[in-house]
């Protein structure tokens, strides 16, 4: 179940949209001296909870009815305590989240229970004086920092306004208070960083700059909603490294909201397990990691790809890999990288940014070689010059043996049958009014391939493939889950027969339990069909789990490539070793094998 994003929730939590009338509270507070940015945090006096939420239902009005998304929801969050509430989509976690901070949508309705925070009862407060607490007393890390962020004000502006909202500081000084909250944050070069857009800076640099807006008034409970999930595991555990120290350091409260329990065993004093709305079990961390009594519970472990030991697919033929860097005749090759060079040139600049600095790489037929790496190291720029849908500024691209470097244009065609494209998120890659047959029959329809008739039974006979039942191909994208969606997208890959598949982050956007269901899927239709693969993703738990043979790239180039046994058992570069150490619940600084 997809809900309704909360109203308002565009921005950060606490300030107005551009253009909008202040919130109350706005300048200096009575007295005229506006708060010090620096105050500590406050402390609870009679030593109680200080978030509690007492049997919560919330339900959201639909055409045929009423929803009920949360059902009996209790928990606590005491003053410099982080408990995570963990569950897939759909499972209420997220409702139960904005409940708390007043930022239901207009379709939601909270149907019983309470929310207190710090004794005052929130559940009937009126609008005005809750947003009063938010962003003061209760702050907002929200999701995604591409949404959240104005993208047409300067990140330093941004900051400075959660500060004169709030009466922490004048139109003079904020500026300067931002740069500190910015630097805080672990924000580098707070100065020229506060000058630039959010679009001018990197995913995990934007999540930092919402932190700063978060603890900007000294929060005593901040509501962190999935604050990591985009991103690469070695930004996600500086983040949360940081954002740990700084919630330690202020005494505050943190409901962290989390579809990862590898995270919430690492980070969280207790866990809370939500599924289809309700609380199934709850505890301190290591109790419900190492001892779950739950079935639920149990499931999301097994499915967890931190928690999950190897599940290596079985090769369609049984051989050796040959050691990293030889080239094997006995070994048949899908697609093969030789020296790939791409530039991009900057603009209103003579410059170039090399992107990707000399590649090479085999994908052995029927196989899985996967490409690893954090944001912008260049491995989705690879899999685009290998599919030729990107011109290599030098090197070489060969397909089933032939050099297809050259190809242009209709000549491309053969290419596009034999080699397709799994995209990373089933929620944009699907055309949301067409439905899932006329979807899987596209690129037959595209390429000429067969009748009307002939492609509705392909398509039938693809989605009965990826295991969905012929039920769906009346339907359209917005009427399936994101695992569907995504089981969909393999199929329309498959659609034309080919031997390669590059799969793009294909299971980032999903839960845990999906996740698993999807990696099983790609396996099986890999031993079923001879399929070969080139995996990129930037999550070697999730690597692990699929590959037969593993490239790292750090900063356009590959570091390090061979078995995947090798790289991810006893890897040799540092940087696969800080990759391996990243993977939440894997001992810091080490690899684990």
């Amino acid at each position: 179940m997809n809900l309704p994003p909360p109203e308002g929730a565009s921005y950060a939590a606490g300030r107005p949209r551009p253009g909008s009338a202040s919130s109350p509270g706005s300048g200096s507070p009575a007295g005229g001296a506006p708060r010090p940015v620096t105050a500590p945090g406050r402390q609870l006096g009679d030593g109680g909870p200080l978030l509690v939420v007492d049997d919560l239902a919330v339900d959201y009005r639909l055409r045929r009815g009423r929803l009920a998304a949360v059902r009996g929801v209790s928990l606590s969050v005491a003053a410099g305590e982080t408990v995570a509430v963990v569950g897939e989509s759909g499972s209420g976690k997220s409702t139960t989240a904005h409940a708390v901070l007043g930022l239901l949508p207009e379709a939601a309705r909270i149907g019983g229970g309470r929310i207190t925070f710090d004794g005052r009862e929130l559940t009937g407060l009126g609008e005005r004086r809750r947003r009063a607490l938010r962003g003061r007393d209760i702050a907002l890390v929200p999701q995604d920092p591409g949404t959240a962020l104005n993208p047409v004000w300067r990140v330093g502006r941004q900051v400075a306004e959660a500060l004169t909202v709030h009466g922490l500081a004048d139109r003079r000084s904020a500026p300067a208070a931002a740069l500190r909250l910015l630097a805080d944050a672990g924000v580098p070069d707070p100065e020229r960083r506060a000058h630039q857009y959010p679009h001018e800076l990197s995913g995990g640099l934007r999540q930092r700059v919402l932190i700063a807006i978060a603890i900007a008034a000294r929060p005593r409970l901040i509501v962190a909603d999935e604050p990591t999930s985009a991103l690469d595991v070695i930004v996600q555990r500086q983040i949360l490294d940081h954002f740990g120290e700084l919630t330690r350091a202020s005494g505050a409260g943190v409901l962290l909201i989390t579809h990862d329990l590898g995270v919430a065993a690492e980070r969280a004093d207790r866990i809370v397990v939500m599924a289809h709305g309700e609380v199934v079990e709850e505890g301190p961390a290591e109790t419900v990691v190492s001892a779950p009594t739950h079935p639920y519970t149990r499931q999301l472990i097994a499915a967890a790809p931190s928690f999950a030991t190897s599940r290596r697919p079985v090769a369609v033929r049984d051989r050796t890999p040959a050691p990293d860097g030889a080239k094997r005749a006995d070994t048949p090759v899908a697609a093969r990288a030789v020296e790939l060079v791409k530039d991009f040139r900057l603009p209103r600049t003579a410059e170039a940014l090399r992107a990707v600095d000399g590649v090479s790489f085999d994908v052995p037929r029927g196989e899985t070689y996967a490409l690893v790496g954090e944001s912008g190291s260049g491995k989705s720029t690879v899999a685009r010059l290998l599919l030729r849908l990107a011109e290599p500024t030098a090197g070489r691209v060969h397909i089933g043996g032939a050099d297809v470097t050259d190809l242009h244009g209709r000549a491309l065609r053969p290419l596009r049958r034999r080699a397709q494209l799994v995209y990373q998120n089933p929620y944009e890659s699907l055309n949301p009014r067409m439905t899932v047959a006329r979807i899987v029959q596209d690129p037959l329809a595209a390429h000429g391939v067969g009748t009307r008739r002939e492609r509705a039974a392909r398509a039938a006979e693809l989605v009965d493939l990826v295991a969905l039942p012929a039920a769906v191909l009346g339907r359209r994208p917005a009427e399936l889950s994101g695992g569907q969606r995504q089981r969909v997208a393999i199929a329309r890959a498959l659609a034309l027969g080919p031997d390669l598949l590059v799969c793009d982050e294909p299971v980032s956007a999903l839960d845990v339990s999906v996740q698993a269901q999807i990696l099983d899927l790609l396996a099986d239709l890999q031993q079923r069909l001879g399929l070969s693969y080139l995996f990129i993703s930037h999550d070697l738990a999730v690597v692990r789990q699929i590959a037969h043979h593993v490239g790292v790239m750090l900063r356009g180039r590959l570091v390090e490539s061979g078995p995947a046994d090798e790289v991810l058992g006893c890897p040799s570069h540092p940087y696969t070793q800080a990759l391996l150490a990243a993977v939440p619940g894997a001992p810091a600084g080490s690899a684990r094998s």
